[in-house]
């Protein structure tokens, strides 16, 4: 589990001084690697002596992967106190993390594979889609020609008008 914190770089000369409090903050991360991402315990959960292990496990796991997914003041502290960086170290388990509950990490949230085909925006164009009504002036003038066709006729249409005299 060690491999998980090596980083590409050295941040500066400080970080190649072993000491063994750093030596502690590393342990202490790597302790909380192994509860982030092991396996439950192999035992006959059919006894009554087993069932505490089993929520202890569970409550060891899910504190351990908040530490590492929500970050916070203590995380970023023991980082730096074991000498890593805290955003690289988060990046790296939070993808360990998500790759054991079944996400797919290696793809770029960028990526259009979810989206399915493109579809293009905007009036379809044909012989099929063109407009049967009239628009603008047009539209007037056929209304006007209907009209007076209708007067013509003997009838203009609509409601009745009442007139006072």
């Amino acid at each position: 589990m060690m491999g998980k914190f090596q980083q590409k770089y050295i941040t500066d000369d400080a970080s190649k001084i072993d000491a063994p409090e750093k030596d502690l903050w590393i342990a202490v991360l790597t302790r909380a690697v192994i509860d982030a991402c092991k396996g439950p315990p192999a035992l006959d959960m059919t006894r009554q002596a087993n069932i505490c292990h089993q929520s202890h496990y569970k409550y060891n796991r899910d504190q351990a992967r908040h530490f590492f997914l929500q970050g916070g003041f203590h995380f970023r502290q023991i980082c730096e106190m074991a000498g890593r960086d805290p955003t690289y170290v988060q990046q790296k388990i939070r993808k360990i993390i998500l790759r054991n509950k079944g996400w797919n990490v290696d793809v770029p949230i960028t990526s259009h594979y979810r989206q399915g085909p493109q579809r293009k925006r905007g009036r379809p164009r044909g012989e099929k889609y063109r407009k049967t009504h009239p628009a603008g002036n047009t539209y007037y003038k056929a209304k006007r020609e209907k009209n007076m066709r209708a007067v013509l006729r003997g009838s203009k249409g609509g409601r009745p008008r009442l007139y006072v005299v």
